[in-house]
């Protein structure tokens, strides 16, 4: 069992590091954003992409990744963070909220969404990555069309 004081500053670098998790993806620095992340980990957007979705290897999300969002403008906002810590692992919940701005190009307008995260962290060389993550949806609009729930 860890102490009250290293838990406490276990919660505050994984706060950190979902701070970088956000601020990273909507700078499009896929080098930072590689950080947040062990290899082996896993996403799970089932919501935003069907049934049975999940990518596995971080460098397989991130080649999926900086191309769907290739000329996009994004605001990703994290609120109201549960984190649990036990040892080198540790789980969170977030609220979160999305606004995509795709390129013209792309032929898809603009998505707002709400919903929140669930995430499993390990301790990696010292430093907390994220090692599965799940995005939860409550709604998402596309071009102000409700998409999700259908």
């Amino acid at each position: 069992m860890t102490s009250p004081t290293v838990e406490v500053g276990d919660i505050e670098a994984i706060r950190q590091l979902k701070a970088r998790y956000f601020r990273t993806m909507d700078q499009q620095d896929w080098d930072g954003y590689r950080e947040v992340f062990t290899s082996d980990v896993i996403i799970d957007t089932t919501d935003d992409t069907g049934p049975g979705t999940q990518i596995i290897g971080r460098e397989a999300y991130l080649d999926m990744l900086a191309v769907v969002l290739e000329g996009a403008i994004t605001v990703h906002h994290g609120h109201m963070s549960e984190i649990e810590v036990d040892g080198d692992a540790a789980h969170g919940v977030w609220s979160m909220e999305d606004h995509i701005w795709f390129s013209e190009e792309s032929g898809i307008a603009t998505l707002w969404g709400t919903g929140w995260y669930e995430e499993t962290y390990r301790r990696v060389d010292d430093e907390w990555k994220i090692s599965h993550l799940v995005l939860r949806r409550q709604r998402v609009e596309m071009g102000g069309v409700q998409t999700f729930p259908h």
